[in-house]
């Protein structure tokens, strides 16, 4: 599954580290979902759609 969490962060100024501490999660847990290693479990994404003010269904890569 793809994510959009990238362009996303890109569009509101963040990095890894801002989103990472926003969000409540480590920074190391970001970059393995931005860069596919690791799928984040439901309650991850939503800390993330959070901290984005997002839905969690906005992360979701549907392309």
């Amino acid at each position: 599954m793809r994510f959009k969490i990238i362009e996303i962060r890109e569009k509101q100024n963040l990095n890894q580290t801002n989103l990472a501490k926003k969000a409540g999660i480590s920074n190391g847990t970001l970059c393995d979902i931005e860069s596919y290693r690791k799928s984040p479990n439901i309650k991850t994404l939503e800390k993330i759609a959070k901290a984005l003010e997002v839905k969690v269904r906005d992360l979701l890569d549907e392309d």
